[in-house]
């Protein structure tokens, strides 16, 4: 039987996602999820759409929510890119600002392992920086590396690590003659973004989410923060895709949650709280805790392996991600959830490690 598909649609592996079972309640703890409800101002607007226009295009400009995402970020609505959750935004990225017969895309070994996906699939040629013994990130390692721009994730993703902002304006300034991507997704929890950096330096591109910080993974929303000439790169690569990318209902619930910002400061010091005493807990129970500022932690165990803990908790219900890859095949990537849910975490945990 003939093959119709291409080259790319046989040979690229594409990006897992964590699993999301159907066959049995869990406690979900594998795909970094807020365990907290949106903002009650995001679930008035949802209540308040006018559904009846659901029957036209969204507004093609996003204008409500871009101004509302400037004014939370202190730039301008000229310097704010929408889209589909953060992952579509990064897809963009690579055709935007790296060409297939170019230097390359330079990251991490241990990062966001949908970065050499994007790069597969637009056929851009990679630079990996393995990371340092202790899963930190040579900055000064990464800018020697010869490469068309680079892709840093602050946290980083599935370690947690986080960079200090001073160390990122450093590293940016260092390099002036290429293009820099910040993945900020899980900077809620950490506070120390570089999106204001995008005023001085024009080569940032900083990348953020609604998922994690605000509490809507299910409404799949994104945004870039860049100077003006990048913006308009991006909107040009999205245009090439779908020039109504951010749907009516998303646009009004997004720029209402954005807008509250002192509700979402009190959930996430909730799960930076947890995520000190879970971690504080684990260590009790054995394992290796990387220091995290996302809202997940990274951790070994000191007598099993990460699979080995993945499917223990798992027959006991409860989620975590693994990841059989080389170097951090022996660590479990274990979301903070509620305290209600971290204590069933650790019951389960308590109850095969004695």
């Amino acid at each position: 039987m003939k093959d119709f598909l291409s080259k790319t649609a046989r040979e690229i592996t594409p990006y897992t996602a964590g699993e999301q079972p159907a066959d049995r309640k869990y406690i979900k703890l594998n795909t970094n999820e807020n365990p907290y409800p949106p903002s009650p101002k995001a679930l008035k607007a949802y209540e308040n759409c006018d559904f009846s226009s659901l029957k036209l295009y969204p507004p093609l400009q996003m204008q409500k929510l871009r101004e509302a995402i400037a004014a939370a970020e202190g730039v301008e609505a000229e310097n704010v890119f929408c889209g589909n959750g953060s992952d579509e935004i990064l897809a963009f990225c690579f055709p935007a600002f790296f060409d297939a017969d170019g230097e390359g895309a330079a990251f991490a070994d241990i990062t966001y392992s949908f970065y050499p996906v994007f790069a597969a699939f637009f056929h851009i040629p990679v630079k990996i920086l393995p990371l340092e013994e202790d899963f930190s990130l040579d900055l000064a390692k990464l800018t020697a590396m010869p490469a068309q721009g680079v892709i840093v994730a602050n946290p980083n993703a599935p370690t947690g690590m986080g960079i200090p902002l001073g160390e990122v304006q450093t590293f940016v300034k260092a390099n002036e003659d290429r293009v820099v991507i910040l993945d900020e997704a899980y900077m809620p929890f950490f506070g120390e973004s570089a999106a204001k950096l995008i005023k001085t330096h024009k080569n940032l591109v900083v990348v953020k989410t609604f998922s994690k910080g605000y509490s809507l993974a299910g409404i799949r929303c994104g945004y870039a923060i860049a100077d003006k000439a990048l913006i308009s790169g991006l909107e040009r690569c999205r245009d090439c895709f779908n020039s109504y990318p951010v749907d009516r209902v998303c646009q009004e619930v997004c720029a209402a949650a954005i807008s509250d910002s002192e509700y979402y400061k009190k959930m996430n010091a909730l799960v930076i709280s947890e995520r000190e005493r879970l971690t504080a807990a684990l260590e009790k129970r054995g394992f290796t805790v990387l220091p995290s500022r996302a809202n997940f932690v990274f951790a070994k165990h000191c007598s099993m392996t990460g699979r080995q803990v993945y499917e223990e908790l798992r027959e006991r219900g409860v989620l975590v991600r693994h990841f059989a890859k080389p170097r951090i095949a022996d660590f479990c990537r274990i979301t903070v959830g509620s305290k209600e849910e971290n204590d069933g975490l650790l019951r389960a945990l308590s109850d095969f490690l004695g």
